[in-house]
């Protein structure tokens, strides 16, 4: 893929750093900007343009993906001073794709309406974590102006394998909320298996080889089990960001309905008050494995 298309990615954590890999390799013209500095270096080196600041990035973008942690910071970085919105072009499209919540995603689409109205704001979080945004295969999960919106398509497609638009800002937010969900719940069912396994004797291997091949061999489980069998717990997913998004379901949903994962979130909690908050979410069966 070959495109002339400017495209500026704000956030160069776990999601926004393989996202703007991507695009440089597939010839974007890529302009990033990270709060911290050095996590561009090697994409600089690859051909990405650093900016100093939001503003400088989408000055001549006609996509631009925000992959920011939590709803303060991306509104900071969107409306502050030398924020993103003020400096983009008519008619450029904001993908506004970190994980902040239906909430703070209507009130920020709506502040963007009504102070910027040449821009058009796509609510698109996606599925996947860190490994399968490093091979461009995230699913996108896309909800506002699809007509207008379509400018971002052949970025989404360049970090992605596929867009699913599900109708009006808010969509796309509450689907991944929906998703996250049942990746934490799976989660601390593969954490809590390989403990029970471990207890009568047997490896995350054995557990493995019994599951393979079967209706109950989840693929995502097995990558999860090696990393918990051999106590890495290098980040894909950030325990703490983990423990974010299961608060912001239960917050925006009927908690009580949702009596496994308010449980879930609990343990999590201590994991993270712990000190583990910046590991992988497998870290959980080694906090439970030494807990009391």
């Amino acid at each position: 893929m070959s495109t002339s298309q400017t495209v500026a990615v704000l956030g160069l954590g776990t999601m926004g750093h393989p996202f703007a890999a991507n695009l440089v390799a597939k010839g974007f013209d890529v302009h990033v900007w990270n709060r911290s500095p050095g996590k561009d270096e090697d994409l600089v080196a690859q051909g990405a343009t650093r900016a100093d600041s939001p503003a400088a990035a989408v000055a001549s973008a006609e996509v631009v993906i925000s992959m920011l942690s939590t709803p303060e910071v991306t509104e900071t970085v969107l409306f502050g001073d030398q924020g993103a919105l003020a400096a983009m072009q008519q008619n450029a499209v904001l993908a506004q794709m970190g994980t902040i919540g239906e909430e703070a995603t209507l009130r920020l689409a709506e502040k963007a309406k009504q102070e910027y109205p040449a821009v058009v704001w796509l609510d698109a979080p996606v599925s996947g974590s860190k490994v399968p945004a490093e091979k461009a295969q995230v699913l996108v999960l896309a909800s506002g102006d699809e007509e207008r919106g379509k400018v971002a398509q052949p970025a989404f497609d360049a970090i992605g394998k596929g867009t699913k638009w599900l109708g009006p800002i808010g969509a796309g937010s509450r689907m991944k909320l929906v998703v996250n969900a049942w990746l934490i719940m799976l989660m601390q069912a593969i954490n809590e298996s390989s403990i029970l396994a471990d207890h009568f004797g047997f490896s995350n291997d054995d557990l493995w080889s019994v599951l393979e091949g079967g209706p109950l061999a989840v693929p995502y489980m097995k990558p999860k089990l090696a990393k918990i069998g051999s106590d890495d717990y290098s980040t894909e997913m950030a325990l703490e960001w983990g423990l974010k998004d299961a608060l912001l379901a239960l917050d925006e949903a009927n908690a009580d309905q949702l009596p496994s994962l308010k449980r879930v979130a609990e343990v999590w909690q201590q994991a993270t008050d712990d000190g583990l908050g910046e590991k992988d979410i497998s870290v959980v069966a080694d906090f439970l494995r030494k807990s009391k």
